[in-house]
């Protein structure tokens, strides 16, 4: 560095012979800030060692003789530091502009800008210090990789411009009913891919650095600095949602890799079981042995059904002599456990008359708040988190607003006793599968210059417990490692209802903090971009314009007389709270709070708390009345939760509306992707169950159409981006493509029974516009499959899936959504069930009859028809009839490959009975068919009176 600086001994080349610098032991040596003893000689900062011609060593002072031995004094840190530039006025100027040009830089490179300052990295200064560095950054997807795959997109996308010219300007008049409804269908499927493709224009990932937020907020020795995190748990069926599967859940919660004090588990039981509560108190038991053995021994995951269950060497780098004695025994002490819950939930079985009456033999409230033991110790004599069981209040005639009401209680009654700034929720079939997955989201939430706008960190869906082949898309990985990465590359994932930290601040609607804008390069002069003031800046003295009131930007929004946006921002508030931080006054009103946030001064109070943290004039006992307060089934009434406030009501999908407003605030989210899963949980196996999965999504995105914080029309003006928009118009318009799907997929057999067809016949042009058409596609594919790195497989899955969805679960989803809203006819909600410890892949191949299996089984039976159809006319009207019949067959072909996961789950695999029966019965219509074409001409040309005869009707 001074090597750079210094403005002596710069002479010519000195032909002197170096000596070996022996400094005085007894004055320290200074480096990198710290005085350092034992430091070499050759490494002294203020020693530099500099080399001539020929790779001679020169004197670091012009001496008129170089054959004199050199005699360097000693450093004295109070004479030198400050001539040589540590601890000097001008070294600490430097440094604070230094640090100021590597934060602005920082930030520019996260916001994907430029360098305004224009002057880069100061490459004469060290570089930062390991503790002031970045806690992650942006992996941009390889130019080699990311190009080829734009430019196929527009490609694409102009080869759809002329197919579409050329298949309205060649109509089929004697088939316009079919090319009509096809040109129709063709047009929505271009619209939704539209829609679809380019909110993914901008993919990257992620990268973070655990050990510089350890080194920076967790230093071995000293009180922990990261920040607390509430941990949310959601179960209401304890006969859909296992007890084993939830205590899994709570148990990896509690093992997870972070400080003890600083995580708190909240278990939301909207259904009020006294089995869930019980198992609850077993759970916390067995966590008191379980939470140290997992510590100890650093095991993953922490979850110990799925622990036990892998099949892989345990032993592996463990090198602690007792770990096999002590894993048997707790395997043992985990049997015990299951034993003890089999045992609750087979006595939950039979309700007794005079109702449930808890251990003291008090009767089961059913609706209140239990705490655990605060402060419980294990069995190790060390602390465990907090577990807090939560049953919020329900009555007759109240909408308590299903799971997002229950979520919005846990927000309130969390608040009231830890008020962690982040909230982690999971779904209770969701576990902890990386203990170190909350410190990966702290390195977005927590680095102090890309933190400050993050609402929530979003991980991807893993699932356990799937059929090798995922014959239903359950892993859903077009969805999670394509569309979601081209999201963050933007606003910022979709939140998707589990797996997700959030923003205490973000739920409570306040605005994003504002960003300020770079200084502006521009002047009034001519040319606009002048040469002297950009390399000068525009030194003109703007008038400042100062706009009244009413001309003040608001947001525009679809319905106005609606607050829809927040009352405050959080620019407007201090942290604030009555013997906690100074309160900032006549700024907010506590009236128009409590109008907003409810009847609670203590839940108000909090809210005003940025950083979190918890009143301390409050005894326990005053904060767990509070905590039933404020989750009554009337706490709600007149108040902004639901509408600005915490999980959006409005829709059973209640996480695409929330991560929606919160966008439209300014927010961004971050899409993080661990190398080992955060999280895995269960998937339906059955296709009846998946289908009602699917279901219940789409009917959601119906009813979010439906509303008034529909993307199409709402959030205009706000911090929402256009991109990030296409994203959120295509999550609820998706279920309205399974109507052109359905008439698509018919047309094939249509097409196959009446002879005609969609297309005139092709000429060169219009087979070069199909044939490019079909490579785009192709290669859109292969290319996306290549940057995200999606196995051919997963991404052919996907694609079948998606047909079989539209054609049944989409469609019934558009009908129910149009009943509800035109004949008020609401459907009920239904808990997936959740895999238990059956045998494996169990539920794979049973068959469960539902009403969303008749379409694609008409579609099938259609097309199977038409396939026969086709080839027996073809056969009977000679060669001429075959190349017409091709195209139709292609297109039936492409519905039943399509199809064909679907019929597999309809026959199934255990019972292959039905499967041969249908299978001969389709060959035998066929051989009929073509049996029937063959005689029927012979028949045609044999003599009349002849067959008259013999007694055979001539017709």
């Amino acid at each position: 560095m001074l090597h750079a600086h210094m403005t002596y001994g710069r002479g010519g080349d000195l032909d002197g012979v170096h000596q070996p610098f022996q400094p005085n032991p007894n004055v320290p040596l200074l480096t990198n800030g710290q005085m350092v003893d034992d430091i070499p000689p050759e490494q002294h900062a203020l020693v530099p060692s500099f080399v001539g011609g020929g790779g001679k060593r020169i004197h670091p002072l012009p001496y008129a003789d170089s054959n004199l031995p050199v005699q360097p004094r000693s450093m004295d840190p109070s004479k030198d530091i400050g001539s040589y530039g540590y601890g000097s006025v001008a070294w600490k100027e430097r440094m604070e502009s230094w640090k100021q040009k590597q934060e602005r830089l920082h930030q520019a490179r996260n916001d994907g800008g430029k360098d305004w300052n224009g002057d880069g990295d100061d490459a004469d200064l060290p570089l930062m210090d390991e503790a002031r560095q970045p806690l992650s950054r942006k992996v941009p997807i390889p130019s080699s990789l990311i190009n080829p795959y734009r430019m196929i997109i527009v490609i694409r996308l102009v080869i759809v411009c002329l197919f579409f010219h050329y298949r309205v300007m060649h109509p089929v008049h004697d088939a316009f009913v079919l090319w009509l409804i096809s040109v129709i269908c063709e047009i929505w499927f271009a619209m939704s891919w539209i829609l679809d493709q380019f909110p993914k224009w901008f993919p990257i990932e992620r990268e973070t650095y655990l050990d510089r937020l350890t080194l920076r907020f967790d230093k071995e020795g000293q009180p922990s600095q990261l920040a607390p995190v509430d941990f949310f748990v959601s179960t209401v069926d304890p006969a859909k949602e296992p007890p084993l599967v939830t205590a899994n859940t709570i148990l990896s919660i509690l093992a997870v890799d972070y400080p003890v004090d600083k995580l708190s588990c909240y278990v939301s039981d909207d259904g009020a079981a006294m089995l869930t509560f019980e198992g609850l108190s077993e759970t916390s038991e067995f966590a008191k042995k379980w939470v140290p053995f997992c510590k100890k021994y650093s095991i993953e995951p922490r979850a110990p059904e799925w622990y036990f269950q892998q099949k892989i060497d345990y032993l592996k780098d463990k090198v602690v002599p007792n770990f096999v004695r002590d894993r048997r025994a707790m395997k043992r002490e985990y049997e015990e456990f299951k034993i003890r819950i089999n045992a609750l939930v087979a006595k939950a079985q039979k309700v007794p008359e005079e109702g449930w009456t808890m251990q003291d033999g008090t009767p089961w409230p059913g609706n209140n708040v239990f705490l655990g033991q605060s402060g419980g110790l294990d069995v190790e004599g060390n602390e465990l988190p907090r577990l807090v069981y939560v049953s919020r209040e329900k009555r007759p005639g109240y909408n308590h607003h299903k799971k997002a009401g229950a979520m919005n209680a846990l927000v309130r009654v969390s608040a009231v006793l830890t008020n962690a700034p982040y909230m982690l929720n999971l779904d209770c079939d969701h576990y902890v599968n990386n203990s170190k997955a909350v410190k990966e989201a702290m390195c977005f939430m927590m680095d102090p210059l890309v933190g400050k706008k993050v609402c929530y960190v979003q991980f991807p869906q893993r699932f356990d417990s799937i059929d090798r082949h995922d014959r239903y898309a359950n892993k859903n990985v077009v969805f999670f490692d394509i569309n979601m990465k081209g999201l963050d590359g933007i606003q910022g994932p979709i939140y998707v209802g589990t797996g997700c930290v959030f923003r205490r601040q973000a739920l409570y609607g306040y605005d994003a903090p504002k960003t300020k804008k770079p200084p502006s390069r521009t002047c009034n002069c001519w040319p606009k971009w002048c040469v002297c003031c950009f390399c000068f800046g525009n030194r003109k003295n703007k008038k400042k314009v100062t706009k009244p009131k009413t001309e003040k930007k608001k947001r525009l929004f679809f319905k106005k007389e609606e607050n829809q946006s927040p009352a405050y921002a959080l620019s407007e508030i201090d942290e604030a709270a009555a013997g906690a931080e100074t309160q900032k006054a006549g700024i907010v009103n506590q009236q128009k709070l409590e109008k907003k946030f409810g009847q609670s001064a203590v839940f108000v109070a909090s809210t005003l708390l940025e950083n979190g943290g918890t009143l301390r004039c409050d005894s326990p006992a005053s904060l767990l009345k509070e905590a039933i307060h404020v989750i009554g089934c009337g706490y709600e009434d007149k108040t902004d939760w639901g509408k600005e406030i915490g999980w959006i009501y409005g829709s059973v999908t209640e996480d695409i509306l929330t991560g929606f407003k919160m966008h439209c605030h300014g927010w961004r989210s971050i899409y993080c992707i661990p190398k080992r899963p955060a999280f895995k949980g269960s998937a339906p196996l059955n296709l009846s169950d998946r289908l009602n999965q699917v279901l219940r999504w789409a009917l959601g995105s119906i009813e979010i159409f439906f509303s008034n914080h529909c993307p199409l029309w709402y959030g205009y003006g706000g911090g929402l981006k256009f991109l990030e928009r296409f994203s959120y118009i295509n999550s609820i318009v998706y279920p309205w493509t399974s109507i052109p799907l359905l008439a698509y997929c018919t047309l094939p057999a249509i097409c196959l029974l009446t002879g005609k067809f969609i297309t005139p016949e092709l000429s060169n042009l219009a087979s070069i516009w199909y044939m490019s058409l079909f490579i785009c596609i192709f290669a859109t594919g292969i290319l996306e499959m290549r940057w995200a790195r999606v196995a051919v497989d997963d991404w052919w899955r996907n694609e079948q899936f998606w047909v079989i969805g539209g054609v049944s679960a989409h469609l019934f989803a558009v009908f129910q959504g149009l009943l509800k809203v035109i004949a008020g006819v609401d459907t009920s909600f239904t808990v997936t069930t959740k895999a238990g410890d059956d045998e494996e892949f169990s539920e794979l191949y049973t068959f469960k009859w539902t009403t969303l299996l008749i379409p694609p089984t008409t579609l099938l039976l259609l097309n199977f028809i038409g396939v026969v159809a086709g080839i027996s006319n073809a056969i009977n009207n000679g060669y001429e009839s075959w190349g017409p019949l091709f195209g139709k067959l292609f297109f039936a072909f492409w519905v039943i490959v399509h199809l064909y996961p679907f019929l597999k789950g309809l026959l199934g695999r255990q019972n292959r009975t039905p499967t041969i029966v249908i299978v001969w019965s389709i060959l035998l219509a066929s051989i009929i068919s073509l049996l029937w074409v063959r005689v029927n001409p012979f028949l045609a040309k044999t003599d009349g009176p002849l067959l008259e005869e013999c007694g055979l009707d001539c017709t």
